[in-house]
């Protein structure tokens, strides 16, 4: 994933992000005074707007997607339409000012993403002209105004300093998440190994090791019932083992690539320990992606890639060549102040994650939790996927900063730049089938960035396009009515080829891959009876207690 931007700023917090680099500042400084022309243009445009706002003949409206302004009091309400109307102009016209100030990619998307931030937080909706809170003072008789304040003060004084997106006991892990019925397998200082006890009489014989996230905790693949990946795997006939990642401490600091790269390894020996398969297919999710791909980068290595039947990237990036805002962000200084920072602390602290990725959609994670938790004093509503991502967990200094170092260096996309367990990773010597998967919307990992895994890996790719963003085009069961996804049968070196010869598929890309996987699992045999084996035997029903560290 776009590991350089998050991992950095999780050391060193997401308000220093806020305030581009001096030089960006002067660069854009330049660029308009080169163009005074550009400058006039735009501020008499703004008058000019501003002017039909104030005498009430602008024309000026919000889209139709923008939810902030959807109550019909900011189109109703003469100094609420006025108020919305003013700054939809201001906005305008600043984005207007760097489409022409023709910036470099680095500098542009600098700029733009504190642009973005300013103009979000300014907004009329945020503030006390908003009719919502107003008309919660009279459904509640003010009594928002109070629960409102004591939610602020709560958030405020306890990380992430950002609105509680899910109220902290709104599922409880093993009873509403996570409950897919299996078995703890194998337990090492590292992970333990979740094996899914099968729900069909027959399975493939050739099993699934799924990577998961090291970010966060593994039952992002098994959510909610309908909503669980793994749950529908297993319908499938596959037969699944899950790595559920420890969380580690300030003990775990020297946990690097290699010591996670060997957990996958640990993982594949058990996997077939008990199905009594020679081969396993993987499925790595996010950075669980970059893990797996340096890990069959080391099987190339030493002759032994014929142990993978199958690979999987999900919304996981391999080339940092260009990944939109998340790369344009970093600079020397930067990525020194966040290595040294965890360093010194053993570890990266999972809540200052958390608070970097809302403010990479502010809208819909900070704003809109703004105006529900504390304008109108409300409890947020329950959702699986925000519970889970405010399950936070650590990441060890040592993969801190081999993830920057393999990220910043764009190593797997040089042959030989990049080692796992003492081998040079070439992925272009990887040539295991690949199913890669990316999400249209993903403003972590964009598409094109995944995309071109498939130029990366030796073997044959199949690319799915799915709707929604990073995680919501992960959880995209086909009981999703909206869900659709796009495929080509060739993956050409560019995107945007791929993409015009692409055709869209209603539906969720789930039953796609689960077809795809089962052509490459071997044949049908008959389901274990029992799970584990004399050699590993069941130490714990999933979902295990590693998921419970906190």
């Amino acid at each position: 994933m776009g590991l350089d931007m998050l991992l950095v700023d999780g050391a060193r917090g997401p308000l220093r992000r806020m305030i581009p680099p001096a030089r960006t500042v002067l660069s854009l400084g330049k660029a308009l005074a080169r163009r005074p022309e550009t400058v006039v243009h735009h501020a008499s445009e703004l008058a000019k707007d501003l002017g039909r706002v104030v005498a009430g003949r602008s024309e000026i409206a919000p889209s139709p997607k923008d939810k902030r302004f959807a109550d019909p009091a900011w189109s109703g309400n003469w100094l609420m339409r006025r108020a919305m109307q003013a700054h939809i102009a201001a906005a305008r016209a600043a984005a207007g000012l760097v489409d022409d100030a023709d910036l470099d990619w680095h500098d542009d998307e600098r700029i733009r993403f504190t642009l973005t931030n300013v103009v979000d937080a300014l907004a009329p909706s945020n503030t006390p002209l908003n009719p919502l809170l107003w008309k919660a003072i009279i459904d509640t008789g003010g009594r928002n105004a109070v629960s409102g304040a004591r939610r602020f003060v709560s958030d405020v004084l306890s990380a992430p300093r950002v609105p509680t997106m899910v109220e902290p006991d709104a599922f409880t892990v093993g009873e509403d998440l996570a409950v897919t019925p299996g078995a703890v397998v194998l337990r090492t200082p590292v992970f333990e190994l979740i094996q899914y006890r099968p729900t069909t009489e027959t399975v493939r014989s050739v099993p699934l090791v799924v990577v998961p996230p090291t970010i966060n905790k593994y039952y992002i693949t098994d959510l909610a019932p309908g909503r669980s990946i793994v749950e529908h795997y297993v319908a499938s006939g596959q037969q699944v083992f899950m790595i559920s990642w420890r969380n580690p401490d300030a003990r775990h600091a020297d946990w690097g690539l290699d010591a996670y790269g060997q957990a996958v390894l640990d993982a594949m020996d058990a996997a077939e320990t008990i199905t009594g398969s020679d081969r396993v297919a993987l499925q790595g999710f996010c950075s669980g992606g970059i893990i797996l791909a340096m890990v069959l980068g080391h099987l190339a290595a030493i002759g032994a890639q014929h142990r993978v039947a199958a690979s999987s990237y999900a919304v996981a990036v391999l080339d940092w060549s260009k990944a939109g805002t998340i790369g344009a962000l970093m600079d020397e200084e930067a990525v020194k102040e966040a290595t040294d920072k965890s360093r010194k602390k053993g570890y990266l602290d999972g809540a200052s994650l958390a608070e970097v990725f809302a403010w990479l959609r502010p809208n819909d994670l900070v704003w809109n939790y703004w105006v529900n938790n504390y304008l109108q004093g409300k409890p947020p509503p329950a959702f699986d996927i925000l519970f889970w991502n405010a399950d936070t967990t650590r990441m060890s200094a040592a993969l801190h900063r081999d993830f920057i170092d393999v990220a910043i260096g764009n190593k797997l996309a040089k042959p030989g730049a990049a080692t796992m367990l003492g081998s040079p990773v070439d992925l272009s010597k990887v040539e295991v089938d690949a199913y890669v998967t990316a999400g249209i919307a993903d403003h972590i990992c964009p598409w094109q960035s995944c995309y071109r895994t498939t130029q990366l890996l030796g073997g044959r790719s199949r690319f799915v396009l799915s709707t929604a963003g990073h995680i919501a085009s992960l959880v995209n069961p086909p009981t999703n009515p909206k869900a659709s996804f796009q495929v080509a049968a060739e993956t050409p070196a560019d995107a945007e080829q791929w993409l015009a010869a692409a055709e869209k598929e209603k539906g969720s890309w789930w039953p796609d891959f689960t077809s795809w996987l089962a052509e490459r699992t071997g044949e049908d045999v008959p389901a274990p009876t029992s799970l584990g084996s004399a050699e590993l035997p069941p130490l714990a029903d999933a979902p295990g207690t590693y998921v419970f560290d906190k």
